[in-house]
């Protein structure tokens, strides 16, 4: 061939060369999505070296592979290939090759090395041809290209080599920008979950039209509050009124933002007179040429603060109004005795003297439910506990209401074989002395009140009830609200007060209290529940825990200090954090015979992580909470919790919860002998041995008593089992303890197990007798029912 042909089919070739890495860049910068972009380099790099398979790894900074992908393998393939023994090893060491590496055959490569043996998916019949190429971008290695096997085996060229990193150079800085982009991806989707989950309102508006551009979650609560049910939202902008501080009000379509406003109370008012009162914080955002073209606003809700400030000026205002009235009798009856000296006849004298003393007794009353009141809302009401008779608790505060003035005829009912409770019994006896007085109270007052006394569980259950007019149910939900009798228009002699004093002591000792009404009849029931004395009570209430391990795991600081001071204080070695990988370590090391755990962090993979622990498995967990209400508590017990506690709290009733919620937990019966086999049926199979529940071969997160409840239903499979020993064996409680604790779990247990409650597959409801639960595939022989204690 002539000079000038051989010249005419180089040009050729590189143009043919240029031609397709030309394309190949275009290809790869079609997208910036990081998969994408990897997917398209390997093609490319297989499309340019007619190479049959492809394999990209990339590396951190420090030298360790931290993203791979592959290319002409099948799905299998792929699969099978990662799961080489010491294939992430043979790559790693492919990886530390600074220039680029091309061999007929890899095999031969590796077995001439040392490397790991090549396995399947590769063809290993005959020769694989491979090439290496490093990826750099700025002089620093940031991963590799490999290419292997070609059509008939042929071996890749030097110009395969040569193109190869040509386009490795180029897809270098591709790679980098998709890097980049995906982390700004990442970054930007963590500050959108931030500000959209942040307690504080976010808005952001177009300057020019004053339009809402944008809200966080807060700023649309904000507004539902104030809009109808149907109402849209830029309809409720239309009507929304703001006023300054100053007093200027003005529409919200004319708001303006010309300069920044630093902490601003407004109020938005909708035309029917509701409003939500907002601290302001407002920014202007600038374009390059000076002009506002949007500004930036966080609102902080303090409407219940505002109303919590309106209640507390009410509260100071009715409690001088109390505390005046036996003032003026004793100014009045002191006036009288000097005004008059000896001339005062002296039966007069001491009738005078009987006011001053009375009206004394009862300032006194008043002043010490004020300090109650402080040390209930500050959690530091101190009781001390101690074991008492209900009896002797009773007839004191009997003869305490018939000494105060109390006419009603007060009917007792006790069962012969009532344990003692745990009770400061001042404290009792004050709160059944006002029980009393109040239920006396309503009309008819001549009316018997009947108190009964019940042993349910670990708590013996103290019911005062009357046959007064019942009450609704909103007034009945605030009765025991401090503030709650300033929301009326009514009189009171601060009933509502002396009840939430009452409540504040019985949770102080680890009970509870409240208020029942039959609003169709007549009859006002007040219940509160105090701990039982068991058989070492006496000895747990008067000693210290000598340091016994209780884990507290909350990510709020508030209640995680108040946790672990509140721990110490009692004498228990806190193992409180906020890291559920933490909480994994200090479970498995310390074991703790009780956790404490933040009812905010119900749904969080910190949770499922540390709820999924064996070593947790059986642990009594009581649940904390800022926020009190019947939804918190349906939320503590659906999730397993042995109980529930609102902060803030004091350590004493910390105290008397744990050694309730740990006394319980040793009442309750030892695990059922679940057979030696599986439970197998269908899709559900239980393994005993580990513990574990699988569905359709997948791990089924349980808690700890849906655990106890399915075993102990599988460990019975063909038989029933009534309401009494499931509440028995699961909860350790009586047949009147907790049937509602019983169908809130099996509940929860059927929707995870996908099973209907209609039509079901495992697990079968007998009417009014109990629950049974189908055999299992295995064959095995159910074991035999154990009985109840007696007395349950």
């Amino acid at each position: 061939m002539k000079p000038a042909d051989d010249a005419a089919a180089e040009s050729a070739r590189l143009r043919e060369r240029l031609s397709r890495l030309s394309e190949a860049s275009r290809r790869v910068n079609e997208s910036l999505d990081f998969d994408s972009v990897l997917q398209g380099v390997l093609l490319s790099a297989r499309l340019l070296t007619e190479a049959r398979y492809g394999v990209i790894t990339l590396l951190d900074d420090q030298g360790a592979v931290q993203d791979f992908q592959s290319s002409g393998f099948t799905a299998a393939e792929a699969r099978q290939m990662w799961a080489m023994p010491d294939a992430l090893r043979l790559f790693e060491y492919l990886d530390r090759q600074e220039t680029p590496l091309r061999v007929p055959d890899l095999p031969t490569y590796l077995r001439t090395m040392g490397l790991p043996k090549l396995s399947a998916p590769l063809p290993v019949d005959s020769d694989i041809p491979f090439m290496a190429v490093p990826v750099q971008h700025r002089n620093r290695p940031v991963g590799h290209v490999f290419v292997a096997g070609k059509a008939e085996g042929a071996p890749f060229t030097q110009e395969d080599e040569e193109t190869l990193v040509i386009f490795a150079s180029q897809a270098a800085l591709v790679i980098s920008s998709a890097h980049r982009h995906r982390e700004e991806q990442r970054v930007r989707a963590e500050l959108d979950a931030l500000v959209d989950t942040s307690p504080v309102g976010t808005v952001v508006f177009d300057a020019r039209a004053g339009a809402l551009v944008s809200y966080n979650r807060e700023a649309l609560r904000i507004m539902d509050s104030l809009r109808t049910a149907d109402e849209p939202l830029e309809r409720l902008l239309e009507v929304l009124t703001v006023r300054r501080e100053d007093g200027h009000e003005f529409h919200f379509g004319d708001l303006r933002v010309t300069e920044a406003v630093r902490t601003e109370e407004i109020r938005l008012q909708v035309p029917d007179g509701r409003q939500a009162v907002v601290l302001v914080n407002a920014t202007p955002i600038h374009s390059d040429e000076g002009a506002i073209v949007s500004f930036v606003a966080t609102l902080q809700d303090i409407t219940p603060l505002a109303t919590r400030i309106r209640l507390r000026a009410g509260f100071l205002t009715a409690l001088s109004r109390q505390l005046r009235e036996p003032l003026t009798s004793i100014k009045g009856a002191a006036a009288a005795l000097l005004n008059a000296g000896a001339a005062l006849d002296p039966a007069e004298a001491q009738q005078f003297h009987h006011i001053i003393d009375g009206q004394t007794d009862h300032l006194q009353t008043l002043i010490g439910n004020l300090l109650d009141v402080a040390h209930i809302e500050a959690g530091m009401l101190s009781v001390t506990l101690e074991p008492a008779d209900v009896a002797t608790l009773a007839a004191r505060a009997q003869r305490a209401f018939a000494g105060g003035g109390g006419r009603a005829a007060v009917q007792l009912t006790l069962p012969m074989d009532l344990p003692r409770v745990l009770a400061d019994p001042p404290r009792i006896v004050q709160v059944l002395t006002h029980l009393l007085f109040s239920t006396a109270a309503r009309p008819p007052t001549d009316a018997a009140i009947q108190v009964d006394v019940a042993h349910e569980g670990m708590y013996v259950a103290i019911r005062v009830a009357d046959n007064s007019v019942g009450m609704p149910l909103e007034p009945l939900s605030r009765l025991f609200h401090r503030h709650s009798y300033l929301d009326s228009d009514e009189e009171h002699d601060g009933a509502s007060l002396d009840m939430a004093i009452c409540r504040g002591i019985v949770e102080a000792h680890g009970g509870r209290m409240w208020a029942e009404s039959d609003r169709a009849g007549p009859g006002m029931r007040f219940t509160f529940s105090l701990p039982v004395v068991e058989e070492d009570a006496a000895r747990l209430a008067t000693s210290t825990p000598q340091g016994l391990p209780i884990m507290a795991m909350t990510r709020n600081p508030h209640i995680l200090t108040h946790l672990q001071d509140a721990l110490a204080q009692t004498g228990y070695t806190p193992l409180t954090t906020g890291d559920p990988e933490a909480a994994v370590r200090l479970a498995t090391v310390r074991k703790p015979l009780l956790a404490l755990i933040d009812l905010d962090l119900l749904g969080t993979d910190g949770f499922e992580q540390v709820r999924d622990l064996p070593e947790l498995a059986r642990v009594p967990v009581i649940f904390v909470s800022g926020q009190g209400g019947d939804r918190a508590v349906a939320q503590a017990l659906a999730a397993g919790g042995d109980d529930y506690l609102i902060a803030p709290f004091s350590p004493t009733e910390l105290a008397a919860r744990i050694q309730v919620v740990l006394r319980r937990r040793q009442a309750t019966p030892a695990p059922d002998p679940f057979p030696a086999a599986q439970y197998v049926r269908g899709e559900l199979t239980i393994d005993p041995a580990r513990r574990q529940v699988f569905l359709a071969g997948q791990p089924l997160r349980l808690t700890g008593i849906e655990y106890r409840l399915l075993s102990h239903l599988a460990a019975h499979a063909g038989h029933l089992v009534t309401h009494d020993q499931l509440l028995w064996h699961v909860w350790g409680l009586p047949a009147a303890g907790g049937s509602g604790r019983l169908r809130t779990a099996l509940k929860t247990l059927r929707r995870k197990l996908g099973d209907d409650a209609s039509n079901p597959t495992y697990i079968f409801n007998e009417p009014r007798f109990g629950y049974r639960m189908a055999g299992s595939e295995t064959q095995e022989p159910p074991v035999p029912e154990a009985d109840l204690p007696s007395g349950s």
